[in-house]
């Protein structure tokens, strides 16, 4: 059992108490939010924006700039849809869950395109392609852009963007010694999952005409 122990949570012995606790407070805003998003409930907004602050700090303090600007993003993703969200015309929200259309598909594309070429330069700059996991890297910040961009236009395919990019950063958080943060991102696929099939059972139930 030691043994186990030591193999997946190890690399924390060098870590400060304080960034352990706040990495495990982020990890249970994270869920919390996710958890929201499930119930599109607003919350996810306001209890995204304290994880992603949090992880803002610690991935930075660890050099970890890809995710350090995912989670950037998500703070400021998360204030636009948090007002999107809100608006309401006859207490009926202006925006309710859709699927995604061919014009935001090729937007979604574009966002892609145009985070990982910017990414690509930031790791250049800082030289930090020294290793496969920046690739990587790369790859999670363009899905996680469009994911949260489609969440925040509550779009049902921002649930597929998440699941691809968590199974991806689950083994990639392992691997570069990040254990709580791997579990969190499997604990999130899972919610995914259910997240996109609860959103598709909204969407799938009859609109009711006045």
């Amino acid at each position: 059992m030691n043994q186990i122990f030591d193999f997946l949570f190890s690399q924390y012995a060098g870590y400060d108490i304080l960034d352990i606790v706040l990495e495990l407070v982020a990890a249970l805003f994270t869920v919390i939010s996710v958890v929201y998003a499930k119930k599109n409930n607003v919350l996810v907004f306001p209890t995204g924006m304290i994880c992603t602050a949090i992880f803002v700090y610690l991935l930075l303090k660890w050099g970890l700039l890809g995710d350090m600007m995912i989670n950037g993003y998500y703070f400021v993703m998360s204030l636009y849809g948090w007002y999107v969200w809100t608006r309401k015309l006859d207490d009926v929200p202006t925006i309710p869950i859709s699927s995604t259309s061919p014009k935001e598909h090729l937007i979604s594309l574009g966002i892609f395109v145009m985070t990982v070429v910017f990414v690509f330069f930031v790791y250049t700059f800082f030289d930090k392609f020294n290793h496969w996991t920046s690739y990587l890297d790369t790859l999670t910040t363009g899905i996680f852009f469009v994911g949260m961009w489609l969440m925040a236009k509550r779009k049902i395919e921002n649930w597929i963007y998440w699941i691809i990019g968590d199974i991806i950063t689950v083994p990639l958080y392992f691997y570069k010694g990040l254990t709580f943060s791997s579990i969190l991102y499997f604990v999130l696929t899972i919610i995914a999952i259910y997240g996109y099939f609860a959103w598709k059972k909204e969407l799938d139930k009859p609109q009711v005409v006045a």
